[in-house]
């Protein structure tokens, strides 16, 4: 799986980029069987949403998973920024869930 961070009005520290790695690298398991031996490709962009004050929902997480023309999309908001990024992994993880269902609907 490739993984693609991009930052955008928030530095891009070495420990954010592990934590960002450590906690979405294993994103392509949520697939399982639709995408063995696929190549898989996450992009993921974290940001701060305001730079005038630290009250409210200043950071803003977003990946997608693409594979095999399909993409799943997970977002979120929040305070922290680590745990918008956990945020993000488990509707990242909700929405896989969801599109196996439909798959195997099918």
């Amino acid at each position: 799986m490739t993984i693609d961070i991009r930052a955008d009005e928030l530095e891009m520290t070495p420990s954010l980029k592990e934590y960002i790695e450590m906690r979405l690298g294993d994103a392509d398991k949520f697939l399982g069987k639709f995408a063995e031996g696929e190549d898989i490709h996450l992009q993921v962009e974290v940001a701060r949403t305001t730079h005038h004050h630290h009250k409210g929902e200043v950071f803003y997480a977003e990946a997608n998973l693409r594979f095999l023309g399909n993409n799943i999309r997970a977002e979120a908001d929040g305070e922290d920024m680590r745990a918008t990024i956990d945020e993000v992994k488990n509707k990242l993880r909700e929405e896989a869930r969801k599109f196996k269902e439909i798959k195997e609907e099918e």
